[in-house]
């Protein structure tokens, strides 16, 4: 949580509603120069599975098209296998790995749905 109360301030947040009621967020972050980064991209739980993922995705990319920035990144967990895929499948790519990003900074170790310990951040990338 404190890693996400350090920018989320400096962030512009994103709701999709559906009947008054949220069903996913993300944010974008100005990271530097030309570039942004989506950020803190959730689905509330009974709405997964249904492309409202993909639609966030795609939203933030158009946004910070239209906001003038030439770059945009995201980062996931190495367990996040669907995450990974959807990025991919939304015309980012992989351009680097923070070889222990959550365990140096999360006091507690997370687990994904698949079992997997995250331990990894991997980075994409879009040009824009």
């Amino acid at each position: 949580m404190e890693v996400v109360r350090s920018y989320i301030d400096r962030s512009q947040c994103f709701v999709m509603e559906r009947d008054q009621d949220i069903i996913g967020v993300y944010a974008l972050l100005p990271t530097r120069p030309q570039t942004m980064e989506l950020v803190n991209i959730a689905v509330a739980e009974q709405e997964q599975g249904k492309g409202y993922g993909r639609q966030l995705a795609l939203h933030a990319i158009v946004t910070a098209a239209s906001l003038g920035y030439k770059t945009i990144e995201v980062g996931t967990g190495n367990s996040s296998l669907m995450q990974l895929g959807l990025y991919q499948k939304c015309g980012f790519r992989i351009v680097g790995i923070d070889l222990d990003f959550f365990t140096r900074h999360y006091s507690e170790p997370i687990y994904d749905d698949n079992g997997m310990q995250c331990r990894d951040m991997v980075r994409l990338q879009m040009d824009l």
